[in-house]
């Protein structure tokens, strides 16, 4: 099992707007295409308070090729992402990290 943490570094403001998109459209996009989320985490002490990270659990990294990449191309994703952003940008940066679990990990 690979797990990828991705850490969204939001515009000023933007995290309400991050969430809701998460909740609202992102998550529904994610069960079609078989995109297993860990779970999703804000920061209540630390550098930023306008950061939002979520962890994904993959089989392969040949799954998560497959899988993000039909996602991330998805006309209909697009066309809602773009939507959302109409007013202004969410995200300025993303950044991501895929961990493989120990053997004496509790994920195991």
């Amino acid at each position: 099992m690979i797990y990828e943490m991705r850490t969204y570094y939001c515009a000023p403001g933007r995290l309400p707007a991050l969430n809701n998109r998460f909740e609202t459209i992102t998550l529904k996009f994610w069960e079609q295409y078989g995109i297993r989320q860990v779970g999703f985490w804000t920061t209540l002490i630390g550098s930023s308070n306008q950061t939002l990270t979520y962890m994904l659990q993959w089989e392969s990294l040949a799954e998560r090729e497959t899988k993000w990449n039909a996602f991330a191309s998805d006309p209909a994703w697009l066309k809602q992402r773009a939507e959302t952003e109409a007013v202004s940008i969410i995200v300025e940066r993303i950044e991501n990290q895929f961990l493989m679990p120990t053997v004496y990990s509790a994920m195991q």
